[in-house]
């Protein structure tokens, strides 16, 4: 999962696209990368490995000029995190174009093919955004002309539609042209569009959530349609075309579960108010499969299932309680690359109150569970606390399967609940019983006003909709997936950086 943006300004951008960044840090944590264009065409670029506070100091913000910009904020979906992998991406044919990218190609191979025989084109990374990049890059080349009509740049769009596939929301500066935006045809990853007005004129922001346009002080247009392209040009003005030719609104359905912060909008559905309904679905589950409740509280493993944990308490009307201290300088445990690293993690990301469960039988509320190895120490932080019974509850279905568009699940054997039923399930967590959200109550909680074709559901029930996927695939990313595979790769990165600063 990775976090875009673009703004097209009156004035100078840096700060803007820095502190837009700031708030989409939950979408990447591994590295982040700005890069600006001024009026001359020269373009700026600062990227490194690091949150963004850590990769932008005051000397290359000073560095950063130019009224127009996109940015991205990183982690990577195979494990690598060399820098040289940071966003955007640049080539310099045609034009000068740069790219930042969340989501990923499932054709990606079959691509770099082509872009070497046919397209004659050199990748130095093992990017699928650099893939997506010169792929936009040789369409817009294909025009011969220096400089490209709004037509021009939507029919090259039309041919990376034609030829990628997979998940993506893409965010493009085009030295001389613009800022291009485009979402993959299901609209699997988020982008939005926002605008203000200022004593200059307009100005346009680009973002993967509508909190960044929040927070920037725009306005909130809409969200980019699957399959469509927006154009800001040079002058300031929008332009936009449907440029797939046929077009599905299936978001991630896992964005709302998890990755999204609650006070985004997306596809018109506020991700704080479905997970309050799944705090109300879940509810309605406890009472139906466990009518003699013997709960003295409900605590919520922060932060991301805080808003499920408050609604179910409601609705149980039980005790709610904060009984977990979060440090918020941890990153996301499920994401890292190795067991060791990610259970010392865990000890250091939580520290249990032990007044809050000393002698009580507690449900602890989380998100999802998707490793268990999370899960499973917290259960026996609970118990080592002082808790008398612990129960546990998913405000997601099992997480059985692969993720392929862009979220950096691992390998499937590696999943909690591959291949185990519930009750296994909660055998591996040592919690004294399990509960989890149905499919169905989650897509209701969800799409409540039905804004969406499906959901992407891909990995609580292997239904891939860009209908590409097979085993041959599953088998591949299994071994780029696979904790061992991730920790060779690290080990070979670190030789690399370090041969790279000798």
């Amino acid at each position: 999962m990775c976090g875009i943006i673009g703004i097209f300004g009156q004035s100078e951008v840096n700060q803007s696209l820095y502190d837009g960044l700031t708030v989409l840090q939950h979408r990447g944590q591994d590295a982040a990368g700005i890069v600006t264009c001024d009026a001359n065409g020269q373009l700026f670029l600062r990227k490194d490995n690091g949150l963004v506070k850590d990769v932008f100091r005051t000397r290359h913000m000073m560095g950063l000029k130019g009224n127009i910009g996109i940015g991205h904020v990183r982690y990577p979906t195979a494990g690598c995190s060399t820098s040289a992998e940071a966003q955007p991406f640049y080539v310099n044919s045609p034009y000068g174009i740069v790219l930042a990218h969340n989501g990923n190609l499932t054709n990606t191979q079959e691509l770099k093919a082509a872009l070497f025989k046919s397209d004659r084109r050199h990748l130095n990374t093992t990017s699928d955004s650099e893939v997506l990049l010169n792929v936009l890059a040789h369409e817009l080349q294909e025009f011969h002309t220096l400089t490209p009509t709004p037509a021009d740049v939507f029919q090259a769009v039309s041919e990376v539609y034609n030829r990628v596939r997979g998940a993506y929301a893409a965010v493009a500066l085009v030295v001389g042209v613009g800022l291009i935006a485009f979402r993959d045809p299901y609209g699997i990853r988020p982008a939005v569009i926002g605008k203000r007005m200022t004593a200059k004129g307009e100005e346009y922001i680009i973002a993967s959530e509508s909190v960044a346009i929040d927070m920037l002080e725009f306005k909130f247009v809409r969200d980019i349609a699957p399959g469509e392209c927006v154009l800001i040009d040079m002058q300031g003005k929008l332009h936009t075309a449907q440029c797939a030719k046929q077009t599905m609104t299936s978001p991630c359905l896992f964005e709302y579960v998890y990755f999204a912060r609650p006070d985004s909008m997306m596809d018109g559905i506020s991700v704080h108010k479905s997970r309050l309904r799944m705090g109300s679905a879940l509810a309605a589950k406890i009472k139906r499969q466990f009518p003699n409740l013997d709960i003295d509280v409900v605590m919520p493993i922060p932060d991301t299932s805080r808003s499920a944990a408050l609604q179910l308490s409601i609705d149980l009307d039980l005790p709610y309680s904060e009984g977990f201290i979060k440090n918020r300088y941890i990153g996301r445990t499920f994401i890292m690359p190795g067991q060791t690293q990610r259970r010392k993690s865990v000890r250091q990301k939580l520290n249990a109150i032990g007044l809050e469960f000393e002698g009580r039988n507690v449900l602890l509320v989380d998100d999802s569970i998707v490793r268990g190895t999370t899960s499973q120490q917290i259960v026996q932080m609970a118990r080592d606390a002082g808790a008398n019974k612990v129960y546990f509850a998913s405000a997601a279905p099992p997480v059985r399967y692969s993720n392929v568009y862009g979220i950096d699940m691992p390998s499937v054997l590696e999943l909690v609940a591959h291949d185990r039923e519930v009750e296994e399930i909660n055998q591996e967590l040592g919690a004294d019983w399990l509960i989890y959200q149905d499919l169905a109550d989650l897509i209701a909680a969800v799409d409540i006003k039905d804004r969406v074709d499906r959901f992407d559901t891909s990995c609580f029930d292997a239904d891939y909709v860009t209908g590409d996927i097979d085993t041959a695939y599953l088998t591949k990313l299994h071994a780029l997936r696979n904790d061992v595979s991730k920790q060779n790769l690290e080990k070979s990165n670190e030789i690399i950086e370090l041969h790279n600063t000798n």
